[in-house]
């Protein structure tokens, strides 16, 4: 029988934990909060629990399990299996979270970026299957990516390839980044810089399907696409010159890496045509037209299970 993986991918709120066998099918999923505030600590406690909770429920043992991965937002040390610094999940600094897992389970444990996990299950089992060169984008809070060169995921000489939200848009000023510098692609285009433009149009004193959708509560990504969708054509100007911002970026990319495939996912690519519409347009007509001519833009197939799928796919990697 072929042995199955364990992926799990550790957010902010949740780690999703799943059982995926070798053709990339979840078999068990479940998922259980982070809360990060109780310290590094008691997240792995819940995560071992996770895990020792799946083997009962799908009663299999530790020698049915080729490999446990995990996904983490932030900065990897991928060989060493630590978790270097994750901004959104406060307290996970250094945290040795590879050996922590292997001493308890004695089963081989991986540890690498959350996009980058996700980058792998799109090239095995989602919109990247057959391509030997992508680029997967999530477009969320901020903008991230796995680059996928040749065939191999890129991780660069310490484990930090694919910075794409940190691509320079502007040589001086411009708006300032969660990275501390200024004119970084994200701070141009993502879900807060959606929220702000919204919220700009809103202080001119001008009504809007948008504000009106928030009903005197906070604006969101979310509510400003669903306002787009229905015809709103503030809201649908907005997503045009994200897409636009993110194009131009992309442009670069496509330039330096010629990838046959730009796969876009994450929370802000929910808005689907609304967005890959314009990033496409712009992308074609500012990249070099041989790179240009030769990449598709896609949506992600995978969902919110890309990550934990990937993740089970860090041992071969």
């Amino acid at each position: 029988m072929a042995k199955s993986r364990i992926g799990i991918d550790v957010g902010g709120t949740n780690v999703k934990i799943a059982l995926v066998d070798d053709k990339g099918k979840i078999i068990y999923s479940n998922s259980v909060p982070t809360r990060a505030e109780m310290g590094y600590e008691y997240t792995v406690s819940n995560i071992k629990h996770a895990i020792h909770d799946l083997l009962y429920e799908t009663k299999l043992s530790t020698k049915d399990i080729e490999g446990i991965g995990f996904g983490f937002p932030g900065q990897v040390d991928y060989k060493a299996g630590i978790v270097r610094n994750a901004p959104n999940i406060p307290g996970w600094v250094d945290v040795p979270i590879a050996t922590l897992i292997e001493d308890e389970f004695r089963v081989p444990t991986r540890v690498d970026n959350d996009v980058r996990c996700a980058a792998l299950g799109e090239l095995n089992y989602g919109a990247g299957r057959g391509c030997e060169n992508l680029i997967c984008i999530t477009v969320g809070t901020g903008i991230g990516s796995g680059l996928i060169v040749n065939g191999k995921l890129v991780r660069g000489a310490s484990n930090a390839a694919g910075e794409i939200g940190h691509i320079k848009m502007q040589m001086h000023g411009g708006p300032i980044c969660g990275c501390g510098d200024t004119g970084c692609l994200e701070a141009f285009a993502s879900g807060p810089s959606i929220v702000a433009l919204a919220e700009e149009y809103i202080k001119g004193g001008k009504s809007t399907k948008f504000r009106e959708m928030a009903n005197g509560g906070q604006i969101t990504p979310y509510i400003v696409s669903q306002a787009a969708l229905n015809g709103d054509p503030v809201a649908q100007r907005i997503f045009s010159i994200m897409g636009e911002y993110i194009g131009i970026g992309m442009a670069s990319v496509v330039n330096l890496l010629n990838p046959e495939k730009i796969i876009v996912g994450g929370g802000v690519a929910d808005a689907g045509d609304l967005l890959l519409k314009p990033l496409t347009e712009t992308l074609k007509s500012r990249a070099m037209k041989i790179a240009g001519s030769a990449v598709k833009v896609v949506h992600a197939e995978l969902g919110n299970s890309a990550g934990v799928i990937g993740a089970g796919l860090l041992m071969e990697s």
